[in-house]
Protein backbone atom coordinates (compact mmCIF):
# COMPACT_ATOMS: atom_id res chain seq x y z
CA UNK A 1 0.00 0.00 0.00
CA UNK A 2 1.18 3.59 -1.00
CA UNK A 3 1.97 5.93 1.85
CA UNK A 4 2.74 9.64 2.01
CA UNK A 5 5.05 10.67 4.82
CA UNK A 6 6.30 14.55 5.28
CA UNK A 7 9.25 16.22 7.63
CA UNK A 8 9.90 20.12 7.77
CA UNK A 9 12.93 22.12 8.20
CA UNK A 10 13.46 25.70 9.11
CA UNK A 11 15.56 28.32 8.15
CA UNK A 12 19.07 29.64 10.01
CA UNK A 13 16.89 32.72 11.01
CA UNK A 14 13.76 31.24 12.13
CA UNK A 15 13.29 32.81 16.07
CA UNK A 16 13.04 29.11 17.28
CA UNK A 17 16.61 28.44 15.55
CA UNK A 18 18.09 32.22 16.71
CA UNK A 19 17.30 31.10 20.15
CA UNK A 20 19.24 27.68 19.65
CA UNK A 21 21.98 29.43 17.70
CA UNK A 22 22.91 32.27 20.66
CA UNK A 23 22.47 28.76 23.21
CA UNK A 24 24.79 27.28 21.52
CA UNK A 25 27.33 29.63 20.67
CA UNK A 26 27.54 30.29 24.58
CA UNK A 27 27.74 26.85 24.89
CA UNK A 28 30.96 26.54 22.44
CA UNK A 29 32.92 30.01 24.37
CA UNK A 30 32.53 28.10 27.50
CA UNK A 31 33.98 25.01 26.79
CA UNK A 32 36.85 26.60 24.49
CA UNK A 33 38.15 27.65 28.21
CA UNK A 34 36.48 25.28 30.91
CA UNK A 35 35.61 21.66 29.25
CA UNK A 36 34.32 20.57 32.35
CA UNK A 37 31.47 23.37 32.68
CA UNK A 38 28.47 22.33 33.34
CA UNK A 39 25.82 24.04 31.51
CA UNK A 40 21.90 23.72 30.79
CA UNK A 41 21.00 27.42 29.04
CA UNK A 42 18.16 28.01 27.34
CA UNK A 43 17.11 31.63 25.45
CA UNK A 44 13.92 33.47 24.56
CA UNK A 45 14.13 35.32 21.47
CA UNK A 46 10.97 38.09 20.35
CA UNK A 47 10.47 42.02 19.44
CA UNK A 48 13.45 44.08 20.22
CA UNK A 49 14.23 41.26 22.77
CA UNK A 50 16.73 38.44 24.10
CA UNK A 51 16.37 37.01 27.45
CA UNK A 52 19.25 34.83 28.09
CA UNK A 53 18.59 32.20 31.04
CA UNK A 54 18.99 28.65 32.57
CA UNK A 55 21.99 27.24 34.65
CA UNK A 56 25.91 27.34 33.99
CA UNK A 57 28.26 26.41 36.48
CA UNK A 58 31.82 27.29 34.86
CA UNK A 59 35.09 28.76 35.59
CA UNK A 60 35.00 30.71 32.29
CA UNK A 61 34.57 34.18 31.47
CA UNK A 62 32.56 34.96 28.42
CA UNK A 63 30.99 38.34 27.23
CA UNK A 64 27.43 36.74 27.43
CA UNK A 65 26.00 40.21 25.26
CA UNK A 66 28.60 39.80 22.87
CA UNK A 67 28.25 36.48 21.70
CA UNK A 68 24.18 36.96 21.62
CA UNK A 69 24.70 39.78 19.52
CA UNK A 70 27.66 38.40 17.08
CA UNK A 71 25.12 35.35 16.72
CA UNK A 72 22.67 37.36 15.31
CA UNK A 73 24.77 39.54 13.32
CA UNK A 74 26.21 36.60 11.85
CA UNK A 75 22.29 35.12 11.48
CA UNK A 76 22.03 37.95 8.98
CA UNK A 77 19.82 40.00 11.16
CA UNK A 78 21.62 43.33 10.33
CA UNK A 79 18.85 45.76 8.46
CA UNK A 80 16.86 48.40 10.05
CA UNK A 81 13.82 47.16 8.62
CA UNK A 82 13.85 43.71 9.91
CA UNK A 83 13.05 45.41 12.91
CA UNK A 84 15.38 42.65 15.19
CA UNK A 85 18.72 43.22 14.60
CA UNK A 86 22.28 42.61 16.73
CA UNK A 87 22.95 46.26 17.67
CA UNK A 88 19.67 46.63 18.54
CA UNK A 89 17.85 44.27 20.70
CA UNK A 90 17.95 44.48 24.71
CA UNK A 91 19.73 41.46 25.97
CA UNK A 92 18.87 40.29 29.50
CA UNK A 93 21.21 37.76 31.08
CA UNK A 94 19.46 36.01 33.33
CA UNK A 95 22.12 32.69 34.04
CA UNK A 96 22.18 30.93 37.45
CA UNK A 97 24.51 28.56 38.76
CA UNK A 98 23.33 24.77 38.56
CA UNK A 99 21.75 23.18 41.68
CA UNK A 100 24.33 22.21 43.63
CA UNK A 101 21.88 18.46 44.60
CA UNK A 102 22.58 18.16 40.45
CA UNK A 103 26.14 18.67 40.26
CA UNK A 104 26.44 16.20 43.13
CA UNK A 105 24.74 13.55 41.44
CA UNK A 106 26.89 14.01 38.43
CA UNK A 107 30.74 15.04 39.43
CA UNK A 108 31.08 11.84 41.43
CA UNK A 109 33.92 10.61 40.32
CA UNK A 110 35.70 12.33 36.89
CA UNK A 111 37.75 9.82 36.01
CA UNK A 112 34.98 6.34 36.52
CA UNK A 113 32.08 5.81 34.21
CA UNK A 114 30.22 4.12 36.59
CA UNK A 115 30.71 7.13 39.13
CA UNK A 116 29.42 9.78 36.73
CA UNK A 117 25.75 9.85 36.32
CA UNK A 118 23.38 11.45 34.01
CA UNK A 119 22.48 14.72 34.02
CA UNK A 120 18.83 14.34 34.26
CA UNK A 121 16.13 11.05 34.26
CA UNK A 122 14.74 10.46 31.12
CA UNK A 123 14.28 8.32 27.67
CA UNK A 124 16.11 9.35 24.42
CA UNK A 125 16.22 7.88 20.91
CA UNK A 126 18.76 7.06 18.01
CA UNK A 127 17.35 6.43 14.52
CA UNK A 128 18.49 4.86 11.18
CA UNK A 129 17.62 4.14 7.86
CA UNK A 130 19.13 3.33 4.88
CA UNK A 131 16.65 5.51 2.59
CA UNK A 132 19.53 8.15 1.80
CA UNK A 133 23.00 7.94 1.86
CA UNK A 134 22.99 10.40 4.94
CA UNK A 135 20.62 7.46 6.72
CA UNK A 136 17.80 9.63 7.29
CA UNK A 137 14.78 9.97 5.91
CA UNK A 138 14.26 11.22 2.34
CA UNK A 139 11.71 14.14 2.95
CA UNK A 140 13.92 14.59 5.94
CA UNK A 141 17.31 15.67 4.24
CA UNK A 142 15.56 17.36 1.13
CA UNK A 143 13.63 19.45 3.47
CA UNK A 144 16.83 20.61 5.57
CA UNK A 145 18.80 20.95 1.98
CA UNK A 146 16.06 23.32 0.92
CA UNK A 147 16.86 25.74 3.87
CA UNK A 148 20.90 25.30 3.15
CA UNK A 149 20.00 26.84 -0.39
CA UNK A 150 18.10 29.60 1.41
CA UNK A 151 20.48 30.70 2.57
CA UNK A 152 23.28 30.05 0.08
CA UNK A 153 21.42 32.25 -2.25
CA UNK A 154 20.45 34.81 0.57
CA UNK A 155 24.22 35.02 1.05
CA UNK A 156 25.09 34.77 -2.72
CA UNK A 157 27.50 37.43 -3.93
CA UNK A 158 25.04 39.29 -6.67
CA UNK A 159 22.91 40.22 -2.79
CA UNK A 160 20.75 42.67 -4.65
CA UNK A 161 19.04 39.61 -2.47
CA UNK A 162 15.86 39.42 -2.43
CA UNK A 163 15.75 37.44 0.20
CA UNK A 164 15.70 37.70 4.54
CA UNK A 165 16.38 35.06 7.06
CA UNK A 166 13.55 33.56 8.28
CA UNK A 167 11.58 30.81 6.50
CA UNK A 168 10.19 27.40 6.23
CA UNK A 169 10.44 24.04 4.11
CA UNK A 170 8.48 21.01 4.16
CA UNK A 171 8.78 18.03 2.21
CA UNK A 172 6.12 15.07 1.12
CA UNK A 173 7.52 11.85 -0.62
CA UNK A 174 5.52 8.79 -1.23
CA UNK A 175 6.18 5.52 -1.32
CA UNK A 176 5.63 2.49 -3.30
CA UNK A 177 4.53 -0.97 -1.83
CA UNK A 178 7.83 -1.63 -1.25
CA UNK A 179 8.20 1.06 1.60
CA UNK A 180 10.79 2.57 -0.84
CA UNK A 181 10.35 6.66 -2.28
CA UNK A 182 8.89 6.73 -5.36
CA UNK A 183 8.17 9.73 -5.96
CA UNK A 184 7.78 13.75 -4.18
CA UNK A 185 4.39 14.44 -3.74
CA UNK A 186 4.40 17.92 -2.55
CA UNK A 187 7.02 20.58 -1.57
CA UNK A 188 5.90 23.60 0.69
CA UNK A 189 7.99 26.76 0.87
CA UNK A 190 7.71 29.90 2.68
CA UNK A 191 10.48 32.61 2.82
CA UNK A 192 10.86 35.90 4.04
CA UNK A 193 11.91 38.67 1.36
CA UNK A 194 12.65 42.02 0.85
CA UNK A 195 9.17 44.45 0.25
CA UNK A 196 8.13 45.73 -2.47
CA UNK A 197 7.92 42.27 -4.92
CA UNK A 198 4.81 40.63 -6.98
CA UNK A 199 4.05 37.59 -5.78
CA UNK A 200 3.93 35.51 -8.72
CA UNK A 201 7.79 36.80 -9.63
CA UNK A 202 8.96 36.07 -6.03
CA UNK A 203 7.34 32.55 -6.46
CA UNK A 204 9.06 31.99 -9.89
CA UNK A 205 12.54 33.41 -8.42
CA UNK A 206 12.30 30.81 -5.17
CA UNK A 207 11.06 28.04 -7.85
CA UNK A 208 14.24 28.96 -9.95
CA UNK A 209 17.26 29.26 -7.58
CA UNK A 210 15.70 27.78 -4.34
CA UNK A 211 13.60 24.41 -5.23
CA UNK A 212 15.06 23.38 -8.64
CA UNK A 213 18.42 22.97 -7.38
CA UNK A 214 17.66 20.71 -4.40
CA UNK A 215 15.10 18.09 -6.29
CA UNK A 216 16.13 14.88 -7.83
CA UNK A 217 14.65 15.74 -10.81
CA UNK A 218 13.70 12.09 -11.02
CA UNK A 219 11.60 11.88 -8.47
CA UNK A 220 9.56 15.05 -9.58
CA UNK A 221 6.50 14.47 -11.97
CA UNK A 222 3.60 16.54 -13.29
CA UNK A 223 1.29 15.83 -10.24
CA UNK A 224 4.42 17.22 -7.73
CA UNK A 225 2.38 20.24 -5.91
CA UNK A 226 4.33 23.14 -5.08
CA UNK A 227 2.62 25.64 -2.37
CA UNK A 228 5.48 28.50 -2.82
CA UNK A 229 4.75 31.67 0.17
CA UNK A 230 1.03 30.19 -0.04
CA UNK A 231 0.02 32.92 2.41
CA UNK A 232 1.41 35.40 0.35
CA UNK A 233 3.91 37.97 0.40
CA UNK A 234 5.97 37.65 3.74
CA UNK A 235 8.23 40.33 3.99
CA UNK A 236 7.76 40.61 8.34
CA UNK A 237 9.23 37.77 9.58
CA UNK A 238 11.92 36.30 12.56
CA UNK A 239 11.81 36.97 16.08
CA UNK A 240 10.28 40.76 15.41
CA UNK A 241 7.19 39.09 13.93
CA UNK A 242 7.27 36.07 16.01
CA UNK A 243 8.86 35.03 19.53
CA UNK A 244 11.23 31.73 19.44
CA UNK A 245 12.55 29.20 22.39
CA UNK A 246 15.40 27.03 22.57
CA UNK A 247 14.25 23.48 22.01
CA UNK A 248 11.16 24.26 20.46
CA UNK A 249 12.19 22.65 16.77
CA UNK A 250 13.29 18.98 18.25
CA UNK A 251 11.85 17.20 15.26
CA UNK A 252 13.51 18.99 12.73
CA UNK A 253 16.62 18.98 14.73
CA UNK A 254 16.34 15.16 14.90
CA UNK A 255 14.39 12.73 12.96
CA UNK A 256 11.92 14.45 11.11
CA UNK A 257 9.21 12.54 12.61
CA UNK A 258 10.30 9.11 11.04
CA UNK A 259 11.42 8.05 15.06
CA UNK A 260 10.35 8.80 18.80
CA UNK A 261 11.65 11.73 20.51
CA UNK A 262 11.73 11.58 24.38
CA UNK A 263 11.21 15.05 24.43
CA UNK A 264 14.82 16.79 25.90
CA UNK A 265 16.50 19.18 23.14
CA UNK A 266 19.95 19.67 23.02
CA UNK A 267 20.87 23.39 22.21
CA UNK A 268 22.63 24.94 25.33
CA UNK A 269 23.51 21.71 27.31
CA UNK A 270 26.68 20.31 28.13
CA UNK A 271 27.42 16.66 27.34
CA UNK A 272 26.69 15.30 30.75
CA UNK A 273 23.22 16.01 29.78
CA UNK A 274 21.64 12.53 28.30
CA UNK A 275 19.35 14.81 26.58
CA UNK A 276 22.30 15.25 24.01
CA UNK A 277 25.19 12.97 24.97
CA UNK A 278 23.01 10.16 25.00
CA UNK A 279 20.75 11.24 22.37
CA UNK A 280 23.87 11.66 19.90
CA UNK A 281 25.50 8.20 21.06
CA UNK A 282 21.88 6.71 20.03
CA UNK A 283 21.89 7.97 16.63
CA UNK A 284 25.47 7.06 16.45
CA UNK A 285 24.75 3.01 17.44
CA UNK A 286 21.81 2.88 14.96
CA UNK A 287 23.58 4.38 12.42
CA UNK A 288 26.61 2.07 12.49
CA UNK A 289 24.05 -1.18 12.91
CA UNK A 290 22.13 -0.62 9.82
CA UNK A 291 25.02 0.96 7.90
CA UNK A 292 26.43 -2.85 8.55
CA UNK A 293 23.51 -4.37 7.46
CA UNK A 294 21.65 -5.43 10.42
CA UNK A 295 18.31 -3.67 9.08
CA UNK A 296 17.06 -1.52 6.93
CA UNK A 297 15.56 1.02 10.22
CA UNK A 298 16.35 1.05 13.30
CA UNK A 299 15.05 2.78 16.19
CA UNK A 300 16.59 2.52 19.85
CA UNK A 301 15.06 3.73 23.30
CA UNK A 302 16.96 4.40 26.10
CA UNK A 303 16.11 4.97 30.08
CA UNK A 304 18.24 6.89 32.40
CA UNK A 305 17.62 7.61 35.80
CA UNK A 306 19.72 11.07 37.40
CA UNK A 307 22.58 10.46 38.90
CA UNK A 308 23.11 6.60 37.65
CA UNK A 309 25.75 6.20 34.92
CA UNK A 310 24.64 2.80 33.54
CA UNK A 311 21.31 2.88 31.71
CA UNK A 312 17.96 1.65 32.97
CA UNK A 313 16.80 0.27 29.59
CA UNK A 314 18.03 -0.21 26.00
CA UNK A 315 15.40 -1.23 23.75
CA UNK A 316 16.25 -1.82 19.91
CA UNK A 317 13.31 -1.99 17.47
CA UNK A 318 13.86 -2.91 13.51
CA UNK A 319 10.36 -2.63 12.05
CA UNK A 320 10.81 -6.02 11.04
CA UNK A 321 13.54 -5.30 8.53
CA UNK A 322 16.30 -7.02 10.55
CA UNK A 323 18.14 -9.57 8.44
CA UNK A 324 19.88 -11.43 11.85
CA UNK A 325 17.85 -12.17 14.88
CA UNK A 326 17.35 -9.47 17.47
CA UNK A 327 18.84 -11.68 19.97
CA UNK A 328 21.82 -10.80 18.08
CA UNK A 329 21.16 -7.49 17.47
CA UNK A 330 20.75 -6.80 21.27
CA UNK A 331 23.93 -8.66 22.03
CA UNK A 332 25.99 -6.48 19.63
CA UNK A 333 24.59 -3.20 21.51
CA UNK A 334 25.43 -5.28 24.88
CA UNK A 335 29.25 -5.99 23.41
CA UNK A 336 30.15 -3.01 21.51
CA UNK A 337 28.61 0.14 22.84
CA UNK A 338 28.85 1.90 26.27
CA UNK A 339 26.11 4.28 26.92
CA UNK A 340 27.30 5.40 30.29
CA UNK A 341 27.59 9.24 30.08
CA UNK A 342 31.55 9.22 30.90
CA UNK A 343 32.19 6.44 28.31
CA UNK A 344 29.80 8.91 25.48
CA UNK A 345 31.77 11.99 26.71
CA UNK A 346 35.16 10.17 25.89
CA UNK A 347 33.98 7.84 23.32
CA UNK A 348 33.13 10.45 21.26
CA UNK A 349 35.27 13.58 22.91
CA UNK A 350 32.30 15.64 23.41
CA UNK A 351 34.09 18.23 25.26
CA UNK A 352 35.06 20.46 22.84
CA UNK A 353 33.30 23.76 21.05
CA UNK A 354 31.27 21.45 18.14
CA UNK A 355 27.76 22.42 18.96
CA UNK A 356 27.38 25.68 17.05
CA UNK A 357 27.43 24.30 14.04
CA UNK A 358 24.74 21.83 14.75
CA UNK A 359 22.16 24.03 16.15
CA UNK A 360 20.49 24.95 12.22
CA UNK A 361 19.76 22.26 10.06
CA UNK A 362 19.53 19.39 11.86
CA UNK A 363 21.90 17.35 14.42
CA UNK A 364 21.88 14.04 12.34
CA UNK A 365 22.79 13.35 8.37
CA UNK A 366 25.03 15.81 8.57
CA UNK A 367 27.55 15.27 5.75
CA UNK A 368 28.66 18.47 5.44
CA UNK A 369 29.72 18.46 8.94
CA UNK A 370 32.71 16.37 11.11
CA UNK A 371 30.56 15.15 13.54
CA UNK A 372 31.67 12.09 15.53
CA UNK A 373 28.11 10.72 16.12
CA UNK A 374 27.96 10.58 12.68
CA UNK A 375 31.31 8.17 11.84
CA UNK A 376 30.87 4.85 10.49
CA UNK A 377 33.84 3.68 12.58
CA UNK A 378 31.88 0.69 14.04
CA UNK A 379 30.67 -0.88 10.92
CA UNK A 380 33.36 -3.41 10.14
CA UNK A 381 33.23 -4.64 14.14
CA UNK A 382 29.64 -5.14 13.76
CA UNK A 383 29.75 -7.43 10.80
CA UNK A 384 32.67 -9.29 12.44
CA UNK A 385 30.73 -10.16 15.24
CA UNK A 386 27.78 -11.38 12.87
CA UNK A 387 30.07 -13.28 10.88
CA UNK A 388 30.54 -15.05 14.04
Amino acid sequence: MKKIFTSESVAIGHPDKVADQIADAILDEVLKQDPLARSAIEVTVSTGDVSIFGELSTKAYVNVRKIATNTIKNIGYVEPQLGFTYDSVNIENKIVEQSPEISTAVNQADDDPDQIGAGDQGIIYGYADNETDDYIPLALQLAHKLMKQLKTVRESADSASYLRPDGKGEVSIEYGDDDKPERIAAVVLSAQHIEGLELEDLRERISRDVIAPVLPTDLVDENTKFFINPSGLWSLGGPQADSGLTGRKIIVDTYGGAAHHGGGAFSGKDATKVDRSGAYYARYVAKNLVAAGVADKLEIQVGYAIGVARPVSINVDTFGTETVSLDKIDAIVEQLFDFRPLAIINQLDLRRPIYLQTAAFGHFGRSDLDLPWEKLDQVSKIQALIAN
